[in-house]
C-alpha cells in the first residue's frame, strides 16, 4: 500500500494539530494523579487512626465476652493485613475485612448490655463512630478523585496521552460484599 504526498502531509498536519492537545491532557492528568494520591494519603491517615482504636476497644470488650475468641482473632488477622498492605487494592481489601470485623464485633456488644455501660468502653465507641464517619468522608472523596481522573483517563484525546505516557487506572474504594448482609443479633444466650 503506497501513501500518497498529499495523505502522507494530511496525516502530519493532524499529528501537529492534536499535539498540543495531548500536553494539556498530559499535565491535566499529572494534576489528578496527585490529588488522588493525596486524597489516598488521607484515607489512609483515617484507617490508621482506626487501627490504633481497635486493641483498646477490643481489651474492653474481652472482659465481658472471653468465649468470642474467633472475632478477636478476625480483628487482629485484619489489622494485621492492613498494616502490611502495600498498594491501594490490598489496602481497600484489609480495610473491608476490618469493617467486617468490626461489624461482627458490634454485634457481640449488643448481647452484652453491662458492657454498654462501661464507660471507658462508652469513650472508644465515640471515638471509632467519629473515625467511622472521617473514614467514610475520606473514602467518598477519595472515589469523586478517582472518578474524575479515570474519566479524563478514557476520554478523548486524554485517553492517547494516557496510553503514551501509561497512566494506569485507580481503584474505587467499594464497600465488601458482606456490608449488604444485615447483622443478626440473637439476645437468647
Amino acid at each position: 500500500m503506497q501513501i500518497t504526498r498529499r495523505t502522507a502531509v494530511r496525516l502530519v498536519a493532524l499529528a501537529l494539530a492534536a499535539a498540543p492537545l495531548t500536553g494539556c491532557s498530559y499535565n491535566t492528568f499529572v494534576s489528578q494523579e496527585e490529588a488522588v494520591k493525596a486524597q489516598w494519603a488521607q484515607v489512609q491517615n483515617q484507617l490508621q487512626r482506626r487501627n490504633d482504636l481497635i486493641p483498646n476497644l477490643v481489651e474492653s470488650v474481652k472482659g465481658y465476652a472471653a468465649h468470642e475468641e474467633g472475632v478477636f482473632k478476625d480483628i487482629a488477622d485484619a489489622r494485621a493485613k492492613m498494616m502490611g498492605a502495600q498498594t491501594p487494592a490490598d489496602t481497600i481489601q484489609a480495610a473491608n475485612q476490618q469493617t467486617s470485623a468490626l461489624g461482627r464485633l458490634m454485634v457481640i456488644v449488643e448481647n452484652y448490655p453491662q458492657l454498654r455501660a462501661n464507660e471507658q468502653f462508652n469513650r472508644l465507641m465515640d471515638e471509632l463512630s467519629g473515625t467511622e464517619n472521617r473514614i467514610a468522608v475520606e473514602r467518598m472523596r477519595y472515589n469523586e478523585r478517582v472518578q474524575e481522573y479515570n474519566t479524563s483517563r478514557r476520554k478523548f484525546p486524554g485517553n492517547v496521552t494516557a496510553s503514551i505516557f501509561t497512566f494506569k487506572d485507580y481503584p474505587l474504594f467499594e464497600a465488601p460484599p458482606e456490608a449488604t448482609r444485615v447483622p443478626t443479633v440473637n439476645f437468647n444466650r
